[in-house]
């Protein structure tokens, strides 16, 4: 079972707090996972967990505890979803949160991975051009990757995208994948958070985990010194 811990920020000291899952047995890498607007959920924990049994030591900071502090008991409360959304517009989609991402990355023995949902996902678009130590990026219907579309990973990257996510214009893929013509791009026959509890399309999220995995598995190499 996992743990809470505290990271601290290098450039500024912030102690915050992350969410960390053990590998039971062998281990791949490690593995930093960024929230929603929602925070560390039950279902990140989930998520950590379930990773961690496929042998990757899994850390989901807490990106919004300068904001906010606590994982949240609930997956979704619409009830804060525009404190939320203004928390994640504050820090530029995660602009703002690169050096506590940094902080998690530095933690875990490489290899080390990342990959991100929603607010996640655009923060792990930025991680991937602009973080140290990574070795492959995954990012999930990141929504504001479009602003930073002249932005470019540094390490292998894919995005997953829903075509029916209601959040996500196709102009905005469509704008991504021009400035990134040899960038994966998957679409699935879906809706926003679809890996979530909240937009849940099974087929989508087995095939997206499967890709997610099979990046991992190549790229588990050299890299992981850079």
């Amino acid at each position: 079972m996992g743990e809470t811990i505290q990271l601290a920020n290098a450039r500024d000291g912030f102690a915050f707090a992350a969410y960390h899952a053990p590998v039971p047995d062998a281990r791949r890498g490690g593995l930093v996972v960024l929230h929603a607007i929602w925070g560390v959920t039950p279902h990140i924990r989930e998520l950590c967990e379930a990773f961690a049994e496929d042998g990757y030591e899994t850390l989901a900071p807490s990106l919004f505890d300068r904001f906010e502090r606590g994982f949240p008991a609930r997956d979704t409360d619409p009830a804060t979803q525009a404190v939320r959304n203004d928390y994640a517009e504050r820090t530029g989609w995660g602009a703002a949160c690169l050096d506590d991402v940094q902080a998690a990355i530095d933690a875990l023995k490489p290899p080390v991975f990342l990959l991100g949902f929603c607010f996640g996902g655009t923060a792990a678009w930025l991680a991937a051009a602009r973080c140290r130590g990574l070795s492959a990026v995954a990012c999930f219907y990141g929504g504001h990757i479009v602003r930073y579309a002249d932005e470019a990973p540094q390490v292998p990257t894919i995005l997953h995208f829903g075509r029916a996510d209601e959040l996500i214009p196709p102009q905005d893929v469509e704008a991504i994948a021009a400035a990134h013509p040899d960038l994966p791009i998957h679409l699935y026959d879906a809706g926003h958070a679809f890996v979530a509890p909240s937009g849940h399309h099974a087929d989508a999220a087995r095939l997206a985990r499967l890709r997610t995995l099979q990046l991992f598995t190549r790229s588990s190499g050299p890299r992981a010194e850079m």
